[in-house]
């Protein structure tokens, strides 16, 4: 199946920036050879424009992550994912901020999204990754979009629940999800169409949270929106747009990039039946199966744009204060000189240094944790069910920060019980 990126997305914007064209089908299909070439061109670290340095090597990008000399200064970069609310109040997702603002939101916001209050959903998160499956077996004979049928409504629901998003709501809130994941690309990614509907699905989602949050004052329910509006340290409380911005970012970020990871491991999976057939063998062995998807083919290809706020630098690379540095950790997860063998995709791999599809250091996505409990419980029932590609080649999506399959269809059925 062909891509369908040349009709959703300029068709070069980058030309002047990038050395590869992200929209290209063959470059969207499989990015990694791109990024080999430019490591044998060029080295971890490439010049791309007067200001502005490419960084795609694993060394190069953890050290970064963890240098506080980067950050996002004024987040003149990254405007366009910052707004007002309707009293004029800034909404600004602390992922955006440098300390002491990061550390102060980021620690209230911690408080609330505990590993005990994502480890309390592997139940529920399991009963609906059985529910759905159950639902797209009965569909009918024919192929199952498993991305339609099961990756792009679990975390959806999941986050729902999570933040106390009424049953009834929920259909809006898949539509608010992929509105803001498509929009975490810079505008001038976008088309104007895609731009609206990110603008209008971003001020439906604040107004209703700002609604939620003052309910839940009044009423706390046992959800992740009454304990942000709960959660206080040494007196300080988050703001009502600090608590928005949270729970957008708890959305935009951790629903479509849940639902990309399962995508994008389970193709892998089926293009690699060696390593299905071993994981079938070894199920207890899911979660160190979902760290290796996640560096194979993470769901987040790069982390943002950091600006240098002081002179400081990359690998051998001086790089000067007001510079900025956009960090591929997709390209990093694939760094010959970190994983031996990088373009293996192998289940069992032991050796190499820490796949970065989460980050690294004080912007380390406080969703990992739920993520990855999705993706292994979804694995976990995968497996179990005999499943074969419909389509060799599935069309991805075309965006630059998030990598994901627009569908991926599949012969699904249950497995045949041996006698």
């Amino acid at each position: 199946m062909t891509t369908n990126a040349n009709e959703t997305a300029p068709a070069d914007p980058f030309s002047q920036i990038l050395p590869f064209n992200p929209y290209d089908p063959v470059f969207l299909d499989d990015p990694y050879p791109t990024f080999q070439r430019l490591r044998d061109e060029s080295g971890p670290v490439i010049s791309a424009i007067p200001g502005m340095w490419l960084i795609i090597g694993h060394k190069e990008v953890s050290s970064l992550l963890r240098d506080n000399r980067f950050g996002h200064g004024d987040a003149a970069l990254v405007a366009s994912q910052i707004t007002e609310d309707a009293e004029g109040n800034i909404v600004k997702p602390f992922i955006y901020m440098d300390p002491p603002d990061h550390t102060r939101v980021r620690s209230l916001v911690g408080k609330a999204f505990t590993a005990r209050t994502v480890e309390a959903m592997r139940p529920r998160a399991r009963e609906l990754v059985r529910e759905l499956i159950e639902t797209a077996l009965a569909k009918s004979d024919g192929p199952v979009d498993l991305m339609a049928e099961l990756a792009f409504p679990l975390p959806s629901v999941l986050i729902g629940e999570l933040l106390g998003v009424p049953s009834q709501d929920l259909e809006r809130f898949r539509s608010w999800s992929k509105a803001l994941g498509r929009g975490l690309d810079p505008d001038f990614l976008l088309t104007p169409e895609e731009i609206q509907t990110r603008n209008e699905a971003r001020s439906e989602f604040d107004a209703y949270f700002a609604d939620l949050a003052e309910r839940r004052r009044a009423e706390p329910a046992g959800d992740l929106v009454s304990a942000l509006v709960a959660v206080e340290d040494e007196g300080d409380r988050l703001s009502r747009s600090e608590l928005v911005a949270a729970c957008r970012l708890v959305l935009s970020a951790g629903n479509v990039s849940t639902a990309h990871l399962i995508g994008n491991g389970t193709l892998a999976l089926l293009r690699h039946p060696d390593q299905l057939a071993w994981l079938r063998a070894n199920p207890g062995k899911v979660k160190q199966a979902v760290e290796e998807m996640l560096r194979y083919d993470p769901p987040v290809q790069l982390t943002g744009t950091r600006v240098a706020l002081e002179d400081g630098e990359a690998g051998d690379h001086p790089i000067k204060a007001g510079e900025a540095v956009v960090l591929f950790v997709g390209a990093a997860n694939r760094d010959p000189a970190t994983f031996p063998d990088p373009d293996r995709f192998d289940l069992t791999r032991e050796s190499g240094g820490r796949n970065l599809g989460f980050g690294m250091g004080i912007h380390f996505c406080l969703g990992a944790s739920l993520a990855r409990l999705t993706t292994q419980e979804t694995i976990d029932e995968l497996i179990r069910l005999d499943l074969r590609l419909a389509d060799d080649n599935p069309s991805h999506a075309a965006n630059l920060i998030l990598r994901g399959l627009d569908e991926l269809p599949v012969h699904m059925s249950r497995a045949e019980t041996p006698a």
